[in-house]
Parts: structure tokens; sequence; C-alpha cells
């Protein structure tokens, strides 16, 4: 099952990458159960990891609650006028409120360009007045401000997060999905779209898929509070697995290797969702 994310260990740098001098490899798992919530309390032997097929020994785990740098993206764009964006502001502040003080977050308005109107921090209280702020402005680049979110998340050490409000609809970007993909492949984010509306893209259950995250198609507002504990409750619930690979990774030689995160033991109903690979670079 596929899916979470992976950081290279790299002294203190956290903008690293893969290279000959940097061999563990670090996977962030969700585990959860027939109902969507959290399974806690596994231990590194539950867990197999394979890296292009090949079974690895994981030398390194944590299981709980990490230090966290999540964005929040809303789409602001005239397509979400009305009752959308009133739901979408709706979602970010509750969203906000249920993250843990030491967490940091930032909020992203989507439109035309990505501005980021409240900075990355703990000032929960600046987020919230500048959500409040938000109203329906122009047309919309999702895959440019999905771009510039990532990017913007790439240097902050530990985990991370990118949440999405959006109808999913882009008529604006410089930069097709297919772009928007594999810049996700190369980040360590882990992204959790909701669409509003009555259809969920392709796109955005794509990127959820191959991070790690979960996306979700939230076409009555009533189940917005549980859509929203759902992903607040497993960020603060993940494991974080370790090894070093078995085939070294060679200096100069830039590929994608796979990820494959299961439980030793079949559980019916239990999910595995973990970053489906990563890129080496020298």
């Amino acid at each position: 099952m596929s899916g979470a994310a992976i950081v290279p260990r790299a002294a203190q740098d956290p903008a690293a990458r893969f290279s000959s001098h940097v061999q563990l490899v670090e996977v962030y798992a969700s585990v959860s159960d027939p109902s969507g919530e959290p399974v806690t309390g596994l231990q590194a032997s539950d867990f197999l990891v394979a890296e292009d097929g090949v079974p690895q020994e994981i030398t390194a785990f944590a299981a709980g609650e990490f230090p966290l740098a999540v964005a929040v993206g809303v789409d602001r764009s005239f397509s979400m006028a009305g009752a959308r964006l009133a739901t979408a502001r709706r979602a970010t502040q509750a969203f906000l409120r249920l993250l843990r003080p030491a967490d940091r977050s930032m909020v992203v308005a989507i439109s035309n360009e990505a501005e980021v109107i409240a900075p990355l921090s703990t000032d929960r209280d600046a987020q919230l007045r500048a959500v409040a702020r938000l109203d329906a402005w122009s047309t919309t680049a999702l895959h440019d401000a999905l771009i510039a979110a990532l990017d913007r998340l790439a240097p902050e050490p530990g985990r991370q997060a990118l949440i999405l409000f959006s109808d999913g609809i882009d008529r604006y970007s410089e930069h097709s999905a297919g772009q928007v993909l594999d810049r996700a492949r190369r980040s360590t984010a882990l992204v959790y779209p909701i669409a509003l509306g009555r259809t969920r893209p392709p796109l955005l259950a794509e990127l959820a898929a191959l991070t790690g995250g979960r996306s979700f198609l939230l076409e009555d507002v009533r189940d917005l509070q549980a859509t929203l504990g759902t992903i607040a409750r497993e960020l603060r619930h993940q494991y974080l697995l370790g090894y070093s690979p078995s085939r070294p990774i060679v200096s100069g030689a830039a590929e994608w290797r796979s990820i494959r995160v299961t439980l030793k033991t079949s559980r019916p109903g239990v999910r595995v969702r973990a970053r489906d690979g990563y890129r080496t670079e020298s």
C-alpha cells in the first residue's frame, strides 16, 4: 500500500538530499483501521519495508507525535465564491485550531498566484484573522500554488504536511499536473487535499496517494468536522521507519527508488500509507 514521507538524515541540514554519504532513508507511515482511525501501539517488528521490491532492515523507529510544519492552501478564486469559500474559510480556521501549540503553520491564499497571507509560525490568532479576511479573487493557478507551497515547506526540518481546500479546478497555471506530481515526489510533505463540490479531480487523489496523505471529497458541510478531525488525529499518530538501503546509493547516480511499507501480519480492513519512493541525487 503506497503513499508517507521520506527524509534524508544529514547532520543538521534539513534541505539535504540523498547522496553517497547519506545512507539513512526515513519514511513516515500512517496506519488506519476500517473506520479510518489511527492504529497505535505498533512496534518496528510489526512492519515490513521494501525498496525496489527488496526487503530492508529497519534500523530506526519512532512512534507518536513529531514536530510538524504545515501549509494550509485556501482556494479563493472566483470559482469558489459564495458558499464554497465560506466553507473553505471555516474549514481552515477549524483545522488551525486542531493543531498542537508547538506545530508551525502557514496559510496560502490561492488565486492567480500563491500569496502567503500568514507566514509559518505558531501564532494561530494571526492566522485565524488572516483567513477571516479572505474574499474571492481572480482566476485559479492551482498547480503553480501547489508547487510554491511545497517549495516553501522544503527547507523546514521535521515532518511536513500540505492541507488543501479547493474545488480542484485549475484555469491559469504555467505548470502542468504532471509537473505538480513530479514536485510532490521530490518533496517530503504529506498532502491532504479536500475537494469542495461534487467531484474530486484525479490530481488531488494522486497527490495524496504518492505522498502518503489522504484525499477527501466534501459534498456535505456537515461532514467537515469529522474530516478535519481524521486528518488531525492521523498527523498526531504516525510511525517513523528508518533503514540503510541494501543497495548503496552511488554518488552522481540520480535515480528513482520505490518504497513499499506493509504490516507483517495482515489485519482485515487495516491500511498502511507511506510515500511511494524517493529520488537520489548527487
